[in-house]
């Protein structure tokens, strides 16, 4: 049969006292006593994991140890990295036109101008200003 799970029983047990006696071994003198329940445990193990976690990410975040970090560069490399991409970027480009433009002059090259196709949107057309004299 299934157990059925019984919230108090829980809550009972989690409040039940122990007593930790810790003792010299060579003369039976306790040397510390205290008083404790699952839940001051089970509290004090979370508290102290959240504050470890939590020194953790700070001494990462607000000290120079961040740059050890895979990932995590300075603002200077960023911007580098920032520049050196739009540069590639517009050489991509650059070379995308160029074999276009080689395509373009082995078509007419070889006779073959119905192949040719001119895209008018890349032009720049001035506009003619209307003054009148």
């Amino acid at each position: 049969m299934a157990k059925i799970f019984d919230a108090d029983a829980t809550l009972q047990r989690l409040r039940n006292r122990y007593r930790m006696v810790i003792m010299n071994d060579d003369t039976y003198e306790e040397v510390v006593t205290l008083r404790l329940s699952r839940l001051s445990v089970y509290i004090t193990l979370c508290t102290i994991f959240v504050l470890l976690v939590g020194l953790t990410v700070a001494l990462l975040v607000f000290t120079p140890l961040r740059y050890y970090v895979p990932g995590y560069g300075s603002g200077s490399e960023r911007r580098e990295l920032i520049t050196l991409k739009m540069q590639v970027d517009s050489l991509q480009q650059e070379m995308k036109y160029r074999d276009k433009y080689f395509e373009n002059i082995q078509n007419v090259l070889k006779g073959n101008t119905t192949a040719i196709i001119t895209d008018t949107t890349l032009l720049t057309i001035p506009k003619e200003d209307k003054t009148e004299d």
